[in-house]
């Protein structure tokens, strides 16, 4: 077997899906500094192929996963597995990059461990699987390659403040409310601490370098301290 063959089929392997039209695996992996005469023998037909078939596909696995989560929530749940970091994770755990087909400018660069073209890659080769093998096929790979990350958001999946205030508002509260307790530096480099009220309860306080970042930072802190959040908190 040559070595081209055998590459391949360690993808393969990692893929857990044997392509029927190997060309299709190949265009999947050729990002377009390789085929510069010809774009279409590059990846992005097959990404924008495969970023919708990955979004219907997380879309079927949320709704089977989450059967009492409302449409807020499951779109929220779906904007952070579908996002490019997310992307670019698994086509790093297939070990896409030693696979790639780069132009030698690219490959210079560093574009094996490149985020971005990872994430395209990703798409595509849902997109290629997607074409060989029909919507079964492909939503079975993003399922082996999503699952994990299904109950485990890497970032929390709403902010700070819309989470306090949905909280209160889950108990009858008013709205929280924020108050500006300090402003020090120079106006070029200000700090603030903005202070959190809820009905009740204790003030939290936050710093930023920006009032916003400070209401966001006061109503975490909030979070953690009434054990509303975690510090890995995920919903």
């Amino acid at each position: 077997m040559g070595r081209k063959s055998a590459d391949t089929a360690a993808l393969e392997a990692q893929l857990a899906y044997s392509f029927t039209d190997k060309d299709l695996l190949k265009r999947a992996l050729t990002h377009v500094s390789a085929s510069p005469s010809d774009k279409t023998r590059s990846y992005q037909r097959l990404e924008f192929l495969g970023d919708r078939v990955l979004g219907l596909s997380v879309a079927d696995m949320l709704l089977a996963a989450f059967p009492a989560a409302e449409e807020g929530e499951l779109s929220r749940r779906l904007a952070e597995l579908v996002r490019k970091e997310s992307c670019a994770e698994v086509a790093l755990a297939w070990d896409v990059g030693p696979h790639l087909h780069l132009g030698d400018g690219e490959v210079s660069s560093g574009a094996r461990r490149n985020r971005a073209i990872l994430a395209d890659v990703c798409e595509a080769i849902v997109g290629a699987v997607f074409l060989d093998g029909g919507y079964a096929a492909a939503r079975a790979l993003v399922e082996r390659a999503f699952a994990a990350r299904l109950h485990a958001p890497r970032r929390p999946l709403r902010d700070a403040k819309t989470a306090l205030q949905e909280w209160a508002q889950g108990r009858g509260l008013p709205a929280p409310t924020y108050e500006l307790v300090e402003r020090s530096g120079p106006d070029h480099a200000p700090e603030f601490v903005v202070g959190v009220n809820v009905e009740g309860m204790a003030q939290a306080q936050g710093r930023g370098t920006a009032k916003r970042n400070a209401e966001q930072a006061a109503a975490e802190a909030f979070l953690l301290r009434e054990r509303i959040w975690t510090v890995n908190q995920d919903v």
